[in-house]
């Protein structure tokens, strides 16, 4: 299954924010939108990601006053992209040896969805039992 195919079905929307929004602001808007990462965009161009994990460390190492912090000071700069051509089993593998949960995808470097580890999971659960049934209905067929 390909990432454009898993955008398809769950859709495009991406929730984004700005490098100068504080980290409380963007923990709340984590918080309302029920996503665990959402993009930096600066402009149109895609300059950091910050998730869940990023607002937890800001706070463990600097307390309260990392909320008034601007989240470029926590985001995670160094973004890995998925291409909507690109398979579930590679961006698993690389998902999983980056240890990261969610990668921004880009066509012709410009921001058309999201994918989480828990999107390709299920499309990776639901490809298996697919196949599962397929090999069931040959052999009550045989």
């Amino acid at each position: 299954m390909l990432v454009s195919q898993i955008l398809r079905s769950k859709g495009d929307t991406v929730f984004t924010t700005r490098p100068t929004e504080t980290v409380a602001e963007v923990a709340a808007l984590l918080h309302a939108r029920g996503v665990g990462a959402l993009v930096v965009l600066d402009s149109d161009r895609v300059v950091g990601i910050v998730s869940e994990r990023d607002i937890v460390r800001a706070v463990a190492e600097r307390g309260q006053a990392a909320l008034a912090r601007p989240v470029s000071d926590f985001m995670t700069a160094n973004v890995l992209f998925a291409e909507p051509g690109e398979t579930v089993d590679g961006l698993l593998g690389r998902m999983t040896d980056r240890r990261i949960r969610h990668l921004p995808v880009c066509r012709n470097e410009r921001l058309v969805g999201i994918v989480s580890i828990g999107d390709l999971v299920k499309s990776k659960i639901s490809e298996v039992e697919a196949e599962a049934d397929g090999l069931k209905a040959y052999i009550a067929a045989s």
